[in-house]
């Protein structure tokens, strides 16, 4: 059972100057996140659809451009969805993951019941009130959104396999060479706080101590499917935003 008073926030994970070389020579002269796209940067699209979470306190951008490259859009873009926009600049790049749990303290600044990750680059149709009621009704520490895709394309993808029957996240893998399931992942997610506790689990593992935080979100999600915590899938269809939802 969920209050009113319930605050949730979002993470927009924008990435750096070291990645975007598709975009190059563009990418030169302005950050990838703020590249028009129909009209807009392209990181308005997600922060737009941010506004429309029922009890947002604050929306975080996390990336590791320098914070000048920011400010201006930032400053504007708070004036205008009258939300807290912040940008966060990483020392360097840590994961999504990693990201998330370097910056833990400020994200949990308003005492959030969840947390919302987005990638920068995926625009869809960002069903994410409906992501929220989901995830709150059928609990559990993670919530995803994926979809179908063909066997053909998959590979060019994070490929996940969920249990058949209640849809929980079993494996995962990034691009992997021979086909492993025609389920991928959209890049946007819902936790709990505790997927703080999980990062760290993961990292604590880790025998690289030099790359303690630079971790994917899935290894934390991974981790925690081990510690039997509920990681359910949820399904966007073609003719329906949400459906397919975890039941536990």
């Amino acid at each position: 059972m969920w209050s009113s008073e319930e605050r949730v926030v979002a993470v927009i994970m924008l990435g750096g100057p070291t990645k975007g070389t598709r975009f190059r020579p563009l990418s030169l002269n302005i950050p990838k996140p703020l590249f028009p796209l129909a009209g807009q940067p392209m990181v308005h699209h997600p922060i737009s659809a941010c506004k429309r979470i029922p009890d947002l306190a604050q929306i975080y951008l996390i990336g590791f451009y320098e914070e000048r490259e920011f400010a201006l859009y930032v400053s504007s873009i708070s004036n205008e969805l009258k939300v807290p926009v912040r940008y966060l600049r990483e020392d360097k790049p840590h994961g999504s993951a990693g990201g998330l749990y370097n910056f833990r303290d400020l994200i949990m600044e308003d005492n959030p019941s969840h947390i919302f990750l987005l990638n920068c680059d995926v625009c869809c149709s960002f069903p994410l009130p409906g992501m929220l009621d989901a995830h709150r009704r059928y609990g559990g520490m993670g919530t995803i959104l994926v979809t179908k895709v063909s066997a053909e394309s998959a590979n060019q993808f994070g490929e996940l396999v969920a249990d058949p029957t209640t849809n929980e996240l079993l494996h995962y893998t990034e691009k992997p060479e021979t086909f492993v399931s025609d389920l991928i992942n959209c890049g946007v997610y819902i936790f709990t706080p505790d997927i703080f506790t999980t990062i760290q689990n993961v990292s604590t593992q880790r025998k690289d101590r030099a790359n303690l935080r630079r971790m994917s979100s899935f290894e934390a999600l991974q981790s925690a499917t081990k510690y039997g915590i509920v990681v359910s899938i949820l399904f966007r269809h073609k003719n329906s935003e949400c459906s397919g939802i975890t039941l536990h």
